[in-house]
């Protein structure tokens, strides 16, 4: 199974891309989204916060305030460290199952679009490495006019990541995403025809399919050291 790693930052179009990969057909497992599961309520990762965050992070449901909680940990690199730590373990679990099901549905092919690829070293398990990169110009005016933010805050949820420039020197495919929508389309394409190439001898290995050709080789094996027994 061939496990593309997706990754960017706030406001660098990343999840218009993991979005095209879905439109496509390839299943992506969001981290995002594994992190608003493991948030909530009544969850281990949402104990671990509310312990550390104290109760003013809740909504009157009793979920967790996001927005609330993302100013806090923004506004402070231990608060942001803190609550990375807490919530790494069960990140990291959950991603894992993800893929696990669809190793097990039988996709050849996936993509994992983390946010943090580089940063908890999940770069390891992923080839190749797909980064959609912006200007920090382009980043900040985007960042700003999506959210309604302050060039201020804007620039601290900027400065709080892992540089673009940094990212990109460690990617296998860099995605520009400073140009128009259409420019971005033509990228993602020449991306996709890519990623759906051949697999690797190893990737195959690594599927449902490699792995239930090594198992009937061996049980095929088995059986045929079985009767040579049987007849000598």
């Amino acid at each position: 199974m061939r496990i593309v790693g997706l990754t960017g930052g706030i406001a660098s179009g990343k999840s218009t891309v993991s979005n095209l990969f879905k439109a496509s057909g390839i299943p992506v497992v969001d981290a995002d989204v594994v992190a608003r599961d493991v948030l909530k309520k009544g969850s281990g990762g949402w104990k671990r916060v509310v312990a550390a965050f104290g109760e003013e992070i809740l909504l009157p449901s009793r979920e967790v305030d996001r927005p609330k909680l993302g100013q806090i940990v923004f506004s402070s690199d231990c608060k942001r460290q803190l609550l990375n730590k807490l919530m790494a373990p069960y990140i990291s679990s959950g991603i894992f199952w993800e893929i696990l099901k669809q190793w097990a549905s039988g996709a050849k092919v996936i993509v994992v679009d983390i946010p943090l690829l580089f940063e908890v070293k999940m770069d390891r398990w992923t080839k190749p490495i797909v980064v959609v990169w912006v200007s920090q110009e382009t980043q900040l005016k985007r960042l700003m006019e999506r959210d309604g933010l302050s060039e201020e805050d804007a620039r601290n949820r900027v400065m709080a990541q892992m540089p673009l420039d940094s990212k990109r020197s460690k990617a296998d495919v860099v995605i520009d995403n400073n140009g128009s929508l259409d420019d971005l389309h033509q990228q993602f394409e020449n991306v996709l025809s890519e990623i759906r190439k051949p697999l690797t001898w190893i990737e195959f290995w690594r599927s449902r399919q490699g792995a239930f050709s090594v198992i009937g080789s061996v049980i095929l094996g088995l059986s045929v050291c079985k009767q040579l027994k049987i007849g000598s």
